[in-house]
């Protein structure tokens, strides 16, 4: 993305740079969870916070103490370190007071640690030289658009489950790729008005 405006970043990410979408990242879980409304809406809130929340730490982190102390050699031990303590602050806070919705993530809540869109935000950061608003902007951006797509894909599942019949070969992760690859297609649409 070339723009620095940040609205313009916020979109895009949102649109015509979704990270699901066109990037590919975060198939794991999405695959898994879309399966219902209900968790992917959960797990989607989940990826906002982590994402955010672990990208603000982790752009002060890098900027304020790896820069000036030369040590950016280090950076993706401590981004990860980052990401893992989020998440189990994450995890502490489901468990105590959403239990149903933690046992309806399974093992995929540890797992956001190592979902690639966790990482790949931080380390996007890095290389496009953000600002911190640029980043808080980009990284909620870029998990709302990860959050809007797993809702989409699994509203449109659940629809599918009730009004036909899908070929026995195309259920499961089959009619999921294909279902992300219209949504796709339809997100492309977006590029004429979401210009970088």
């Amino acid at each position: 993305m070339n723009s620095s405006n940040p609205l313009i970043i916020f979109l895009a990410s949102i649109f015509t740079h979704n990270i699901a979408l066109v990037y590919i990242l975060g198939m794991c879980p999405f695959i898994v969870i879309s399966k219902n409304f209900k968790s992917a809406v959960g797990m989607g809130m989940a990826i906002m916070f982590v994402v955010t929340l672990t990208a603000m730490i982790n752009w002060a982190v890098y900027w304020l103490l790896l820069v000036p102390l030369h040590a950016e050699i280090i950076t993706y031990l401590i981004f990860i370190i980052v990401i893992a303590a989020t998440v189990q602050l994450l995890e502490m806070i489901i468990e105590r007071f959403f239990p149903p919705l933690q046992s309806s993530f399974g093992i995929f809540l540890p797992l956001i640690t190592v979902n690639c869109i966790v990482l790949a935000v931080s380390l996007f950061m890095v290389l496009r030289d953000y600002s911190f608003v640029q980043t808080v902007t980009f990284s909620a951006g870029t998990s709302a658009g990860w959050a809007l797509a797993i809702i989409l894909v699994s509203a449109i599942k659940e629809k599918l489950s009730l009004i036909s019949d899908i070929p026995s070969g195309l259920r499961g992760p089959g009619i999921t790729m294909i279902i992300i690859g219209i949504i796709a297609l339809a997100f492309m649409g977006f590029a004429g008005i979401v210009s970088l």
